[in-house]
């Protein structure tokens, strides 16, 4: 089955912009992996934020994980883009839900992104 491992922006602009980013990546058959480094990173934006729409939204993405299906994943490193790329390079049939320009440069694999603000698109 094929995985797709999940960015913190991409979450969070999935929640802001309410798209079900759930029901979209199980459609297109596959399994969701988060990291337990973005989780950690939801919380701390929940907590320290420094912009209120910013809490909220880390607050609205953490109650969405709450209650759906994904299998956890640990990084083994600091920096979750660091992870990332690791993670894609090991394995190359990952995908790689991110909005990070710069991560979208530095992963070969294909990515899951959002087009049109309402619908998310595979691309290389």
């Amino acid at each position: 089955m094929k995985q797709a491992v999940l960015d913190t922006n991409f979450i969070m602009s999935c929640a802001k912009q309410k798209i079900d980013f759930f029901d979209e990546i199980k459609f297109l058959g596959m399994k969701i992996l988060i990291p337990e480094e973005v989780i950690e990173e939801l919380k701390k934006i929940k907590e320290t934020g420094k912009k209120l729409h910013s809490r909220k939204t880390a607050e609205l993405s953490l109650k969405i994980l709450e209650k759906n299906e994904f299998k956890k994943i640990k990084l083994n490193e600091k920096n979750v883009d660091k992870g990332l790329v690791k993670i894609s390079r090991k394995n190359k049939e990952i995908f790689v839900a991110t909005l990070d320009k710069e991560l979208k440069r530095k992963i070969k694999n294909q990515k899951i992104v959002i087009k049109g603000r309402k619908k998310l698109e595979l691309s290389n």
